[in-house]
């Protein structure tokens, strides 16, 4: 349905590649005004010619999803600029490399669990409010399938993807009967560009967990956006707080 989103304005997080790209370009297609938001200006820009090049409406903010300040003020121009938000992908997040929990830094947890769990909260935060004024509106955030079992990583990455899956569910709970749905993607392995850096640090460890993966692939982004888009879609409309494996089948094995 390409006019699905006609009228509607939508936030991507994480949007300047990967999955966040794929979401942002799959939103624009299907009508939505889209608003992307990541650190990354360069990529993030390429994202919006993409966009604009086909005769999307989009507009890209640089944002620090980890910083209260530059949230809230994301949210803000989102309204400045389109005096709505229908929907949020909160898709940003990071990973390190693969560290046993005894030799991982403590500097190197606080960043993924500001960068992969606290900036959802915030955004839900600031989101939130504005959907409550409009009556109506949809949330998708990204965990992972190490949000839903134990994977070989380093101690942060699933404790932070873990997370996500809990405070989905609990802020799902705390919105139902005001218009709000919140629920969750779980990627398995996907080829973006965090999973090529994954590799670099050590080949033979992401080896082994695409090997795991039951369908006998890796995932496409597009695969996963796919899922956030139809959660974010009034075809979803009677599903909240569910946390969607997009993994191929490692959840199930």
């Amino acid at each position: 349905m390409p006019d699905e989103y006609q009228d509607k304005v939508v936030l991507v997080t994480g949007g300047a590649y990967g999955i966040g790209r794929a979401a942002a370009i799959g939103f624009s297609r299907r009508g939505a005004k889209v608003a992307i938001a990541d650190i990354d200006v360069k990529r993030g820009e390429e994202t919006l010619r993409r966009i604009k090049e086909v005769g999307g409406d989009a507009i890209f903010i640089k944002t620090d999803v980890s910083s209260e300040a530059d949230v809230k003020a994301l949210v803000e121009k989102i309204v400045q600029a389109y005096g709505r938000l229908d929907c949020a992908f909160n898709n940003a997040g990071i990973h390190k490399q693969f560290v046993s929990t005894i030799e991982f830094k403590a500097a190197d947890w606080d960043e993924m669990i500001n960068v992969n769990l606290k900036s959802v909260w915030l955004c839900m935060k600031y989101e939130i409010p504005q959907m409550l004024k409009q009556g109506k509106g949809a949330i998708v955030n990204t965990s992972s399938a190490a949000g839903l079992v134990g994977a070989p990583s380093n101690p942060a990455y699933p404790a932070s993807k873990h997370g996500v899956v809990g405070m989905t569910k609990s802020t799902a709970l705390e919105f139902a009967r005001k218009g709000i749905r919140v629920n969750c993607v779980c990627p398995g392995p996907t080829r973006t560009g965090m999973n090529e850096e994954l590799t670099a640090t050590n080949p033979e460890m992401v080896k082994a967990m695409d090997q795991r993966v039951p369908m006998g692939r890796i995932g496409e982004p597009e695969e996963v956006a796919a899922a956030a888009i139809f959660l974010c879609s009034d075809e979803a409309s009677y599903i909240t707080g569910h946390a969607l494996p997009v993994d191929g089948g490692i959840v199930a094995d």
